[in-house]
């Protein structure tokens, strides 16, 4: 008799929704998962941050109808205390909601400002060798005359935490020039376990922040340092570059756009139907519409005049360019 075959594993699928903007990006963020990624095996969880000491305001969604569309759309949410960052360093969300996923079950974290164009069932997560997103520039660390280069200052970093420096190096590209250090965008990152991942991220996240090597005396940390400590805690944890196939998140199968005056001034053809396919019920229409920004982008056509901007196969080279035309034409939302 033929064995059965093994159940595909779960994986929880981490965002943070909080009040504002993200909430409004959960609803996105959902309602593309369900189109694009049919299978059970996908589980979706909204860290959602508590009030507490270190937000001046409650935190937590503030639209019913925005709770409400979300778990009609299968979504569970997770409450977490935040006990170290809050309102004062926001991105530090995405280090403390991690001990509150279900420990020793693989998990993705993506940044809520994210489209799912594709089937996550497409994705061959390795999730025994982390890895986060490539698709980024190099804006950190910003160097200073007669200051440390960079390989003083990531080696800092790897001392500081007794880790090799040396084998976390891409040696096809010259020494001093950023591509030759392990350097992520902290929009999606993986592995087998929230609690080690999370354990350590926080570890190195605080000791950068309360006790950052003198190398880095002159570089800013707000916002980097979820992205100064993110490629310590891969390197650690025997992941690196290059552990999923290229083109596949942050690609076909992912979008990680931002805010939307630049996904419509930047993304695919296939990206935007995606979005506007997604966008036109009338139970996700009703809920985005309360959010001035996505009700003028997509439902008043104010992307498509962003769209008309820009050449796509001739776009500027740096995000900041893009950011500050579309703010000159009077488009810029947030």
């Amino acid at each position: 008799m033929a064995r059965n075959a093994r159940a595909p594993q779960t994986v929880n699928i981490c965002i943070v929704g909080q009040s504002g903007r993200l909430q409004y990006e959960a609803v996105l963020f959902a309602a593309s998962l369900r189109r694009n990624t049919p299978s059970q095996r996908f589980r979706l969880l909204i860290a959602e941050p508590q009030p507490g000491p270190l937000w001046p305001n409650d935190p937590r969604i503030s639209d019913p109808a925005c709770r409400a569309l979300l778990m009609d759309l299968g979504a569970e949410f997770v409450p977490f205390e935040s006990q170290h960052f809050g309102h004062a360093y926001p991105y530090g969300n995405k280090i403390e909601a991690l001990a509150a996923l279900p420990q020793g079950e693989p998990f993705v974290f993506f940044d809520t400002d994210t489209l799912v164009t594709g089937d996550l069932d497409q994705v061959p997560f390795d999730f025994e060798r982390p890895t986060a997103s490539m698709k980024r520039e190099g804006t950190w660390p910003q160097l200073e005359i007669y200051g440390p280069g960079y390989s003083q200052i990531w080696k800092s970093l790897y001392d500081r935490f007794e880790l090799n420096f040396e084998s976390s190096l891409d040696l096809s590209w010259p020494d001093e020039y950023w591509r030759r250090y392990l350097y992520f965008n902290a929009g999606f990152f993986f592995y087998r376990c929230p609690k080690t991942f999370g354990d350590l991220f926080l570890k190195f996240a605080l000791e950068i922040r309360d006790n950052a090597p003198r190398e880095l005396v002159c570089q800013s940390l707000d916002p980097w340092l979820d992205q100064v400590a993110l490629p310590l805690v891969i390197h650690a944890l025997n992941g690196g570059r290059d552990t999923l196939p290229d083109g596949l998140l942050d690609g076909d199968i992912t979008c990680h756009y931002r805010l939307l005056p630049l996904m419509y001034a930047r993304e695919s053809d296939a990206v935007i139907d995606c979005l506007e396919d997604i966008t036109a019920p009338n139970k996700i229409k009703k809920v985005l519409k309360a959010y001035d920004p996505f009700k003028r982008m997509i439902y008043q056509s104010r992307g498509q005049k962003v769209r008309a901007l820009f050449d796509r196969d001739d776009l500027p080279r740096k995000e900041q360019a893009i950011r500050n035309k579309i703010k000159r034409e009077g488009f810029w939302m947030r």
